[in-house]
């Protein structure tokens, strides 16, 4: 008989897992709290503005390409996706702004006038960032996590051994770099990791390769697009989707999960994943004797940032920006400081500026922009309207300066989002936005279990445990929870 499945959630990860395991031969269903999938990819229109609510950024093309491709699709059936260049933005004062170019050659020649001897360093630096980013996709972000013994074949171990791992990037970056900021260029990548980059393993380095060589790019309509093309795929293999539907219990029995509970109805399934936030599952829809964790666990964990966002939509077209614009212009030590170490809101805070009708007009009405404002900041902080006016106030100040033009004055739309919708929408711990910090003592076999200790047939995926934050890792973690189930219980046979 065909298994069935209940997957807690419509990301990134909870959408990977629903298609993989429904071409496994399951019968699948995903229930989803909010109206829309997508999870903090979701998206919403307003006044003619297509917004992306989280993601934006489309990096590792060939994850997304692989996805697509293990269920006979490809990305281009889905989206049409273009490659940037510029990458992106960096302003570092007014007098003193970066675009870095998609070509290599070009890249390096910045480097070089930058700093003299940089643009061959570069080119070593991003060797060995490509021999740590084909290793770690390959194989340490490619299995669940759940013994060292997975990290000991020969070809890890030598990898591992032959390249820098275990310092700290930051540490890492300044053995070739001296100019600080081709040094805070080379940092930055790992924010998106969510740790500071002296805390952060030199492994991470990989993202760097990500980011200058693999490049920058965008799917046209929007990073939604993407979430529509997993939808599609998910529903070809006959996932269905229950929207609107916020989960109030896993149910044990015997222990062992046999479904969950919905608004006072009961839906059974042979195996529960979930991919919502993993403290909620583990404090909410658990009894304390079938918690993975507890609470001390969580509180000693160091969380990934939350975020303060804008979404502007503004009359006119902007000049000064680029699709992708890095505001460091303040100081990054400062900020980390004030994240992690002395957790509150930023004194001086940098910020980050997505203008994506610049690249797709589709996104805005004829003649606006569309603007995607984040600010990094600790989690767990209370957000009040007066902090998020305060914070705006600042944001459209330094817009200002840089679109010569009063922006504020030109608004047609706006919203705001932080931690209070991070924990109403998503049950947020601490309305993170990131999840889990990749620290040295958060990765792989630390990092949250894929596995229920207590409960058989339930599972977690997503940016709390394995692989970690990101796009491409809860797209690797939908799969690799997949394979596991799969693995673990009966055979059933494979759907062509």
């Amino acid at each position: 008989m065909k298994k069935s499945a209940i997957v807690i959630g419509s990301g990134f990860s909870g959408l990977s897992a629903a298609a993989s395991l429904a071409q496994k031969g399951y019968a699948v269903t995903v229930v989803e709290k909010n109206d829309h999938p997508g999870g903090r990819a979701r998206v919403f229109r307003a006044q003619g503005f297509t917004f992306d609510m989280g993601p934006s950024w489309y990096w590792m093309p060939e994850i997304f390409e692989q996805w697509f491709q293990s269920f006979g699709s490809s990305v281009k059936e889905h989206y049409d996706l273009k490659r940037l260049d510029p990458s992106y933005q960096v302003i570092f004062s007014e007098a003193d702004r970066w675009n870095l170019p998609a070509s290599m050659d070009a890249l390096q020649a910045l480097f070089e006038r930058i700093e003299l001897g940089a643009g061959a360093k570069l080119d070593r630096f991003l060797a060995e960032a490509k021999f740590k980013y084909d290793l770690g996709m390959a194989d340490l972000v490619r299995g669940p996590a759940l013994s060292w013994f997975e990290y000991t074949r020969p070809r890890v171990l030598k990898g591992l051994l032959s390249t820098t791992v275990f310092r700290s990037l930051r540490d890492h970056v300044a053995d070739s770099f001296s100019d600080p900021r081709l040094r805070m260029l080379l940092e930055f990548p790992v924010l998106f990791l969510g740790a500071a980059p002296a805390r952060t393993p030199a492994l991470y380095s990989l993202m760097n390769y990500a980011d200058m060589a693999l490049g920058t790019w965008y799917p046209m309509g929007g990073m939604g697009r993407i979430i529509d093309g997993m939808v599609g795929v998910a529903k070809e293999y006959g996932v269905d989707f229950l929207m609107g539907s916020p989960v109030n219990r896993i149910l044990v029995e015997g222990g062992e999960a046999v479904g969950v509970q919905v608004c006072g109805t009961t839906l059974r399934a042979d195996v529960v994943i979930a991919s919502a936030d993993y403290h909620h599952v583990d404090n909410d829809l658990l009894s304390s004797k079938e918690r993975n964790y507890s609470e001390g666990y969580w509180n000693e964990r160091v969380m990934a940032p939350s975020s303060l966002l804008f979404y502007f939509g503004a009359n006119k077209r902007l000049d000064g920006l680029e699709h992708h614009n890095l505001f460091f212009d303040r100081s990054l030590d400062q900020h980390v400081h004030e994240i992690y170490t002395d957790p509150q809101w930023p004194s001086k805070p940098l910020m980050y500026v997505c203008a994506p009708s610049i690249t797709d007009p589709s996104v805005a009405p004829d003649g606006h922009e569309n603007l995607f404002v984040l600010i990094p900041i600790a989690a767990g902080l209370t957000d009040t309207p007066e902090v998020r006016e305060r914070y705006r106030t600042q944001v459209l100040d330094r817009l200002s300066v840089r679109c010569g033009t009063d922006v504020a004055q030109h608004l047609v739309y706006e919203r705001s989002y932080c931690i209070n919708d991070f924990k109403t929408d998503y049950n947020a711990f601490r309305g993170n936005a990131y999840g889990l910090a990749n620290t040295l003592r958060q990765t792989a076999v630390l990092r949250p279990s894929m596995k229920n200790r207590h409960v058989r047939g339930l599972y977690y995926t997503g940016q709390l445990t394995v692989p970690g934050p990101g796009v491409p890792p809860s797209l690797i973690s939908g799969q690799v929870v997949a394979e596991l189930i799969v693995k673990e219980q009966a055979p059933i046979p494979q759907r062509a």
